[in-house]
């Protein structure tokens, strides 16, 4: 993947709270994203709905150190990422082009599809841990949308997990997917979906649904990434290479309940609590979204085939 080296960056839609955190604390359930992470991020982002502060407080919450919100000083970020060669470089200007892309795509897709308006939100980046409108969080539990406070949140610390806790290739267009999947969320808070969350677990419960149709609208966002604007401007993201889209695959397979139960569960695959689809169904419902670049193909609650 690589981002038009002429386009500006706009810093300003994150909150860089690194620096003000306590440190990387004790990862849930060990090193990195442990099983017990996982686990409480696939149930806050499938919650969704009217119940999900309460709910993902009362998770969340037992897991932080009962700090205040994080000060953001974006000084660091706003002197190093200023174009798109920066995000060619570093990690952070490259997050940076993404989420500028993500909700640039979504500020014009969703008022000419659904006929509602975007509500642009800001992506908080933390170490260690972070108070949240769904309570405290620690790295652990993985990047997360709040509906509470309808905000993104990640310790960029889990691209390096992608590699080493589920043996997958990463990059860029990886890195950008993850993103993409946090603000699909948000289109589907906007547009009312997750309220009609209202099973939780299984097979073909509303919170696989939910999860498989933010992947798909990560798809669509990524089929319109290096399209130009609406007033023909030039797009953020150059170009995305077919690998780069494989290794999206690939970690989309392994972030499925199936394949996280096995390798990094009890090794006994439960559909029975499957909260975010398996791993073939994940990969479906990105390739849906990339192929058709059609948000209105990513129905999942209409359809009885997940996959």
């Amino acid at each position: 993947m690589k981002y038009n080296r002429r386009a500006r960056l706009d810093t300003s839609q994150v909150r860089d709270t690194r620096r003000a955190g306590g440190g990387k604390g004790a990862a849930i359930g060990g090193g990195g994203v442990g099983v017990l992470g996982i686990v409480i991020y696939l149930i806050v982002s499938a919650v969704g709905g009217n119940g999900a502060g309460q709910v993902a407080g009362e998770i969340l919450g037992q897991l932080g150190q009962g700090g205040q919100p994080a000060t953001a000083d974006n000084s660091e970020i706003q002197q190093n990422c200023k174009t798109g060669e920066d995000a060619n470089n570093k990690l952070e200007c490259a997050v940076v082009a993404d989420i500028d892309s993500i909700q640039a795509f979504w500020k014009t897709e969703l008022p000419q599809v659904y006929n509602k308006q975007y509500v642009p939100v800001q992506t908080v980046w933390f170490a260690g841990q972070v108070s949240t409108g769904c309570g405290a969080a620690d790295s652990g539990a993985g990047p997360f949308y709040c509906p509470s406070d309808k905000t993104v949140y990640i310790d960029l610390s889990f691209y390096n997990d992608i590699k080493r806790e589920f043996h997958a290739n990463g990059g860029l267009f990886v890195d950008a997917y993850v993103l993409a999947h946090e603000y699909g969320h948000h289109v589907q808070d906007l547009l009312g979906i997750e309220a009609k969350v209202h099973t939780r677990e299984g097979p073909s419960s509303d919170s696989v649904r939910l999860e498989l149709q933010a992947d798909c609208f990560a798809g669509v966002w990524a089929k319109h990434a290096t399209q130009p604007g609406p007033n023909g401007g030039q797009p953020l993201v150059e170009s995305i290479s077919q690998q780069d889209f494989r290794n999206a695959l690939q970690v989309a397979g392994r972030i499925g309940d199936d394949w996280i139960q096995k390798n990094l569960g009890n090794g006994h695959v439960n559909q029975n609590t499957f909260t975010h689809g398996s791993g073939a169904q994940r990969e479906k419902w990105l390739t849906a979204g990339y192929r058709t670049g059609d948000p209105k193909a990513c129905d999942t609650f209409a359809t009885n085939d997940l996959g």
